[in-house]
Formats: structure tokens, C-alpha cells, sequence
């Protein structure tokens, strides 16, 4: 991680006015010279649109017999508080706590068999796509890092892959994203991260003297020198051309800075908290904000994590509490992709780790259970308007069309323009790997 302190009267995507930092986390160079990018890209033909990935985690677990999977028959201990409601495509309901979401159920795709949880709490397989047993030395990569590998980037003043959440309680659910033995050059770049022993610093140089190019390269030298000393680096060379272009260039804090985005935009997201929901994320609907301005100006891949849905007790009073801002956000997020024509190229995940227990429990909440939850998709060019999947009577298992991590990621690379069945990676022993474990991008959405 690379900080770069800013000037006082900084800010970032809350618009607070404070000492804040720039910090360029992996940027995703992988020795490329800036001609290789630049080549790379007129190949690819991406220029000002490009494929790209918004992916939304729900820190915890959220219950999906009370968002997407209700069950107005079962027993009361089962069905909880909330009523469906119809939606714009007839035949599918949801929650009657996402009213927004309801109207536009056309331009999305609701999963109710996810059904290869692989039950640890944390980010780890919404962001790989896979179960984090027997992994390669270096570890799996996400879906970012792996973007950031095979297309590099789209714009050469941008970071491929960004992940704008903030440390947590529980730091399981703090990742963005980690570059597994793809190393450090495919890292995310994190600015809502505090600092910490984990961040590299170049002390002294502030965004005020960037322009100095001797001084940032001296400062370069010698934080290299330092790294390679304590191996950190391993043999990676990130701090090359590509990353003086995206610290000089203000593109990546434009993306960032809200105030220059129209206010009636700003308005239709909504406003939420800028603190972290108990050990979870912030309630924040701005970050979906921030990820369309991202993505909009170059980034491939931005994840973020909203709230905190581990609701073991008290579900229903948190639920009526979390689910109109994500009503808010991810409504707003879709129509101004759609109002845009960015619909077809931005692939828009909501989901969380697992799903919770059909019982309700003496707390009032529910608890884990892995063996079946929901998740949404949106825009991407994809087929939407759609179920894919069911569940039994209780909401406790998948009874139709079981739907795995792996085939959800491979729908998204798939959008990305990457072929699953041929695009493999080399990991830390010079085995090639392919991204998923077998799987094919699901036929009811290409």
C-alpha cells in the first residue's frame, strides 16, 4: 500500500474537510510500460466504455426468506414480519421493505439457490468465487485482482481495481479484495482505508509536490530499496510510468470527490452514515455513488461492503433500518447506469457470505446457514427480469436449479469479455490455473 498524504483541505467521498490521505494500493502494472497499456487497450478496444464490475458484499449473512425468498405460507417462526410485494415483472415478489427495487425488477436478476456457501464469515468467496481449502501457495485471487492481471487498464490514470471498503471490527469482512499469488501489483487500490503498519509511506511527499518528478522517483529508489530489503516486493515492479501517471493525474480524485457530481444525483442515492455499522461496514449508499464515478472513469473492477447483516438477534428492527438504503442505492445505482448506456457494460453483484436459519430464534434473529442464500444481479448486458432457482417450503434448501459461486463468477468474467474455458493463470509454482473450478457462465443470463 502507498500513501500519499494529502493537504489539509483535502476530501474524499464524504466530503469531510481533513488531513486525509491518497493511497495507491497495487496498481495493477505487472511491469507494464505505459505503451504496453496504451497498447493493450486500442487492441481491446475499450476507449471511453469498457467492460466493468460493481460488486456489492453485505457484510454477516443477510436473511434471504426476508429480502428475496419470503415464504408467506410457512409457519409465523418462519415467515417472519415482512410481507411480499409484486413487482414490475408479474409472478416475481420481494420484500415490501424495497418498494424502489420492486418497480425496476426488470432490469435485474434475483438467484434463491446459492447453494455452495462454503459457511466461514468473511468476504473471501464473494470476492473469488471460490472455497478457501486447498489453495495454491499465495492464495486464490479476486475477481479484481484477476481482472487487473488479464486486461490491465482502461484508462491509463486510473487503478483497475478499486475497493472502497473501510477497516472493521471484524476485518474478515473488511476485504476488498486480495491479489492471491497474483502479488501485490494486482491489489486494490483502497481509499477509505486508515493507516497502519500494514502501509508503505512516502514520507515528505505531499499531492502539492507530485509534479516534482525527481523527487518522487528518489522517493521511489529509496522506498524500493527499503522494500526489496525486507522482501515485500517480491521481484514485483509496480512503481513504474503507469503509476506516475495515475498520481499525477487528477482523474482517480475527481472519480472520488462527490461535489462535483450532479446534486440531484447525489439526492436520488440517498444519504447514510459515515461510521461503521457495529463491527460491519458503513451505511453509506454514497459508495455506490462513488463506485458508478469510478467505473465511469476507467476502473474494471470496485467492490464495496454496506452495513452489517449478521442479525442474530433483533433481525426484523435492523432489516426496516438497512433495506431502505440499499433500496435507495442500488435503485439509483441501476438508473444511472441505465440513464447513462452504461447498462451494458457494468455488471452490477449484491450479495452477502450465506444465508440465515428459516427458524427465527428466541432473540428475535437468525442464524447462519449455509446451505442456501440469494443474491441479485443487474445490468451487464445480461438477460434480467428473471428467478433463477428455488427453495423448499421453509426457505432452507435449494429444491431447483442450485446455483454455485463459481458459475456467478464466470457469468461475470464471461461480461467482462474473458473466455473461463481458456484464460488461465500462472500461480507461484508455474502451474497454470483456471479462474473457476469447472464452471460455465449460467445459460439463463447469456
Amino acid at each position: 500500500m502507498l500513501n500519499l498524504y494529502s493537504h489539509p483541505s483535502g476530501g474524499f467521498c464524504d466530503g469531510v474537510s481533513r488531513r486525509n490521505f491518497l493511497k495507491i494500493g497495487g496498481l495493477a502494472m505487472g511491469g507494464m510500460s505505459l505503451n504496453d497499456v496504451l497498447r493493450a487497450e486500442a487492441a481491446q478496444k475499450t476507449g471511453k466504455s469498457h467492460k466493468a464490475v460493481i460488486m456489492i458484499f453485505l457484510p454477516g449473512g443477510p436473511s434471504h426468506q426476508d429480502i428475496f425468498d419470503l415464504k408467506p405460507d410457512a409457519p409465523s417462526e418462519i415467515r417472519g414480519e415482512f410481507k411480499p410485494i409484486s413487482t414490475n415483472v408479474p409472478g416475481i415478489q420481494i420484500t415490501e421493505q424495497m418498494p424502489r427495487l420492486a418497480k425496476m425488477m426488470d432490469k435485474c436478476t434475483i438467484i434463491r439457490s446459492l447453494a455452495d456457501c462454503d459457511g466461514r464469515h468473511d468476504a473471501f468467496q464473494c470476492l473469488t468465487g471460490r472455497n478457501s481449502k486447498q489453495q495454491p501457495p499465495g492464495g486464490w485471487p479476486s475477481l479484481g485482482s484477476v481482472v487487473s492481471r488479464l486486461q490491465g487498464a482502461a484508462n491509463p490514470a486510473m487503478p483497475p481495481f478499486v475497493g472502497l471498503a473501510p477497516k472493521m471490527g471484524h476485518m474478515e469482512w473488511a476485504r476488498t479484495g486480495d491479489p492471491g499469488f497474483l502479488g501485490v501489483a494486482h491489489a486494490p487500490f483502497q481509499p477509505n482505508r486508515g493507516g497502519g503498519t500494514e502501509d508503505m509511506s512516502l514520507n515528505g511527499i505531499t499531492l502539492d509536490r507530485l509534479r516534482d518528478r525527481k523527487s518522487l522517483l528518489g522517493s521511489f529508489d529509496n522506498l524500493r530499496r527499503d522494500l526489496d530489503a525486507t522482501g515485500l516486493m517480491g521481484g514485483v515492479d509496480v512503481f513504474n510510468e503507469q503509476a506516475l501517471n495515475v498520481l499525477t493525474s487528477p482523474k482517480l480524485l475527481h472519480a472520488l470527490d462527490l461535489s462535483r457530481e450532479d446534486p440531484r444525483i447525489v439526492e436520488r442515492y440517498g444519504k447514510g452514515e459515515n461510521r461503521n455499522r457495529d463491527d460491519g461496514g458503513p451505511r453509506l449508499p454514497e459508495h455506490f455513488l462513488a463506485a458508478r464515478r469510478l467505473v465511469e472513469a476507467g476502473a474494471r473492477v470496485v467492490t464495496l461492503a454496506f452495513s452489517r447483516w449478521d442479525y442474530h438477534n433483533d433481525n426484523f428492527k435492523q432489516l426496516r433500518e438497512d433495506l431502505p438504503l440499499l433500496d435507495s442505492g442500488l435503485t439509483a445505482l441501476i438508473t444511472d447506469l441505465h440513464e447513462r448506456g452504461m447498462d451494458k457494460d457494468v455488471s452490477v453483484v449484491v450479495w452477502g457470505e450465506f444465508g440465515r436459519t428459516p427458524i427465527i430464534n428466541n432473540k428475535g434473529g437468525r442464524d447462519h446457514w449455509p446451505r442456501v442464500a440469494s443474491a441479485l444481479l443487474a445490468c451487464g448486458g445480461m438477460r434480467h427480469g428473471q428467478v433463477v432457482g428455488a427453495t423448499d417450503k421453509h426457505a432452507g434448501e435449494a429444491t431447483d436449479r442450485p446455483v454455485a459461486f463459481g458459475e456467478v463468477f464466470a457469468t461475470l468474467y464471461k461480461q467482462m469479455g474473458i473466455d473461463v474455458t481458456k484464460a488461465t493463470l500462472t500461480d507461484l509454482t508455474g502451474r497454470p490455473q483456471y479462474l473457476v473450478d469447472g464452471h460455465l457462465p449460467m445459460a439463463e443470463l447469456v
